[in-house]
């Protein structure tokens, strides 16, 4: 498979260098493209870019470097990068389907809400640092839903 678009069962793109190892909630498989070209091709998907999102975020919660993107606004998808993008080694994580993280050994566990774990080989700090970026982006983007509903409903 060369092609994929991310959606709402996709927990994980794990870096392979010139490949990704895709998790969804029901299956595991390889493309063969990397992370961040995948993550260009969903954005464009869902008509933007990975930059026009990176520029979102910044406007939205003034983070620039590893800032997590909104993937599809309606379904409230936001990944965050577990490295620079810049960099081939960057894995995306599903905000939306991470359950809870914790360390072992050095390294950090993810536990999806199906149950799925996957180990990186990561600090608990960098984790959270980008979970909690991941989560302001999200509350500002249901804050405006929020706002725009009240508004709706005057």
């Amino acid at each position: 498979m060369d092609e994929y678009e991310i959606n709402e069962d996709t927990l994980a793109l794990i870096s392979l260098d010139d490949k990704t190892k895709v998790f969804e909630k029901d299956k595991t498989f390889t493309v063969l493209r990397q992370t961040n070209l995948i993550m260009e091709d969903s954005c464009a998907y869902f008509g933007s870019s990975l930059s026009g999102r990176q520029k979102g975020t910044q406007n939205l919660i003034g983070v620039s470097y590893k800032a997590p993107i909104i993937v599809e606004e309606s379904k409230n998808i936001i990944f965050f990068p577990t490295n620079s993008p810049r960099q081939k080694k960057c894995n995306w994580i599903s905000l939306n389907n991470l359950e809870r993280y914790y360390s072992k050994n050095d390294k950090i566990v993810l536990e999806f809400k199906n149950h799925q774990k996957i180990m990186l080989n990561l600090s608990y700090g960098i984790i959270d640092n980008q979970i909690l970026r991941a989560t302001r982006l999200e509350a500002v983007l249901r804050g405006r839903k929020v706002q725009k509903s009240f508004k709706n409903n005057e």
